[in-house]
C-alpha cells in the first residue's frame, strides 16, 4: 500500500506539535493505541526533527510525516529523519522539487485556483486545503473541484468531530487533517483518537 492509499484508508491525519522531545514517545504511542498510527509532526518547534527521527525509530509501522515545511533545507532534514510525507502551509517550489527528486509525497497548502494550477504543473494530485474554515470550507472545496476534477484534497484548519463526516462524505477529499484529538494528557489523546477513529469508520 502506498502512502496516499494509507492516508485515504486512515481518513484523519493528526497535526502534532511536539514542544519537548520527552513528549514525543507518549504522544505518538497514544495515537497508535487510539487506533490512528499516523502523525503530521509540525516543523515549527526546535525539537521537530528529533521527534520525527525518534518516532520513526520507536514506531516503525506508524506513518510519520513532517508538517509546516516551507523550504528545501527543512524538507531534506525531515526526509533524512525518516518523514514519509511532507506537508506545507503553502506551496513552495523548492520543496516540491526536493520531494520529486527524493520520491516523497508532498501535500502543499493551496486555496486559490492559481496555487492549484501550480501544484498540477509539478505533477501533484493531492493538496492540503488550508486554512480550510477561513477560506470557505466545503463550499469552496466543491467549487474548486468543479474547476479541477483531477485534484484531490486534504482539508485542514477548523476540522473537528462536529464536521469531519460532512467533509469526508465529499469524494474529492482523501482525508482530513486536524488537531482536535491532540489536547490533554496521553490518556486523553488516546481516548479522543479512539473516538475519532470510531466516528470516521
Amino acid at each position: 500500500m502506498n502512502i496516499t492509499e494509507k492516508i485515504r484508508e486512515l481518513k484523519v491525519v493528526p497535526v502534532v506539535v511536539i514542544k519537548d522531545i520527552a513528549d514525543a514517545e507518549p504522544t505518538l504511542n497514544a495515537l497508535c493505541e487510539g487506533g490512528l498510527p499516523v502523525a503530521e509532526i509540525t516543523f515549527r518547534t526546535a525539537c521537530a526533527a528529533d521527534a520525527i527521527k525518534l518516532g520513526c525509530e520507536k514506531f516503525p509501522d506508524m506513518l510519520i510525516g513532517a508538517g509546516t515545511v516551507i523550504n528545501a533545507e527543512q524538507c531534506n532534514k525531515a526526509i533524512d529523519c525518516g518523514a514519509k510525507f511532507i506537508v506545507g502551509p503553502g506551496f513552495a517550489a523548492e520543496v516540491a522539487e526536493v520531494c520529486r527528486e527524493r520520491g516523497v509525497l508532498y501535500l502543499p497548502g493551496c486555496v486559490t485556483p492559481t496555487e492549484i494550477i501550480t501544484a498540477i504543473s509539478y505533477g501533484l494530485e493531492i493538496v492540503k486545503f488550508f486554512p480550510c474554515s477561513n477560506y470557505g470550507g466545503l463550499g469552496t472545496l466543491k467549487a474548486l473541484s468543479a474547476a479541477f476534477p483531477q485534484m484531490k484534497f486534504m482539508p485542514t484548519g477548523g476540522i473537528s468531530e462536529d464536521n469531519v463526516l460532512e467533509y469526508l462524505a465529499f469524494d474529492k477529499i482523501v482525508a482530513c487533517g486536524g488537531s482536535w484529538m491532540m489536547k490533554g494528557t496521553p490518556d486523553e489523546i488516546k481516548e479522543k483518537t479512539a473516538r475519532a477513529v470510531a466516528l470516521v469508520k
